[in-house]
């Protein structure tokens, strides 16, 4: 990835994450799945070479997001989740981006 395709799948990210909040509502808190369940989802091995962004995006929703537990959810109620906002994001991505130790 170069500094433009950063930038780009970077905007494309935040949109996602967005967008994400605000259809929280529309999905279902807890998933109705079983142990093993992500085995038909994903390839048995790891890539030997990396793939391209725009597979690696499409895997995030159809099966990271869609079988998460949403503990964000107002009709969840397992137990009270950290907080969150958005400048708790940007703090996140800022950190992550600097790459910090944080010795000083």
């Amino acid at each position: 990835m170069n500094i433009s395709e950063f930038r780009q799948y970077g905007r494309q990210m935040i949109d996602f994450i967005a967008d994400y909040w605000e259809s929280l509502r529309k999905r279902t808190p807890l998933q109705d799945v079983k142990p093993g369940f992500m085995n038909k989802l994903v390839p048995q091995d790891a890539p030997v070479m990396g793939q391209p962004w725009e597979e690696i995006f499409s895997d995030i929703d159809k099966v990271a997001i869609n079988y998460n537990t949403h503990s964000h959810h107002p009709n969840f109620f397992a137990y009270f989740p950290t907080g969150i906002s958005y400048q708790s994001i940007m703090g996140d991505i800022l950190s992550g981006g600097i790459a910090s130790i944080g010795f000083n």
